[in-house]
């Protein structure tokens, strides 16, 4: 299977995160960057990888990033990864094994969230589909993010994806800003009869920052992994934070 398969990896200044990505993909005949022209030492990084082709693209929204990244991949499979995700090597193994029915599209895997390189026991992150036929797959915007849209039915691969961002406090910061702009925009135009129960809850403003901490504490057992658990619980926190004063923001204006 893992013949069949093309990894694709979208990048802007990804330099403390991706070449671990890239150690995990030495099975891949090609692998397919992206990157939105990084300033930092990405570039340099990819080159030392003789698999990897590298496209650059002004970033405008992340469908259109993707789906690019999608054209350029020559094998029946697509594998999309972002440049934080790390492949166990159970992982691997799984999906060179698969042998999918012609009525199977895609798989999605789910997340350990690693904080400072240490897997947690729970994450709020959901399950994502990474895995799909090319000929039969489309992105989609969702928020700040993207969803992986396939023709037929999706499997679940048993094993974990490892999310292991690296970068600075300051540079997660600046991005959960530009994040939470475009949730607001979501959650603001969307009818609550089409957001899911965790939308309709981050509308409640207050009370979304304190069940999100609550959440990652307690259900996710987050407690059981001391500071760690701690450091992302205050994370999400901090983004719902940051959400509510946003959505305050532009009722107000």
């Amino acid at each position: 299977m893992l013949n069949q398969i093309t990894p694709v990896i979208l990048t802007y200044n990804e330099e403390p995160n991706i070449e671990r990505t890239l150690k995990k993909l030495d099975w891949a005949e090609r692998i397919i960057v992206v990157d939105s022209f990084s300033t930092d030492a990405t570039l340099d990084i990819l080159t030392k990888y003789p698999k990897v082709d590298v496209f650059k693209r002004k970033f405008d929204s992340h469908s259109p990033q993707w789906n690019y990244g999608l054209d350029q991949v020559e094998t029946d499979w697509i594998l999309s990864l972002d440049s934080d995700y790390v492949l166990p090597d159970e992982l691997i193994a799984e999906i060179a094994e698969l042998n999918p029915e012609d009525s199977v599209d895609g798989y999605f895997a789910r997340f350990k969230y690693c904080v400072f390189g240490k897997p947690l026991r729970g994450t709020i992150l959901p399950p994502r589909q990474i895995l799909s036929r090319k000929d039969r797959s489309s992105y989609i915007n969702d928020g700040h993010t993207q969803l992986l849209q396939v023709k037929g039915e999706s499997g679940y691969l048993k094993n974990y994806i490892h999310h292991d961002d690296r970068k600075a406090l300051s540079r997660w910061l600046w991005a959960q800003d530009r994040y939470m702009l475009i949730e607001v925009d979501k959650l603001r135009h969307t009818p609550n009869s089409e957001l899911s129960l965790g939308d309709r809850i981050r509308k409640w403003k207050v009370l979304a920052p304190f069940i999100i901490l609550l959440y990652c504490l307690i259900l996710r057992g987050g407690i059981l992994d001391g500071w760690y658990g701690y450091y992302y619980a205050f994370q999400r926190m901090f983004a719902e934070i940051l959400l509510s004063l946003r959505l305050i923001e532009k009722e107000f204006r």
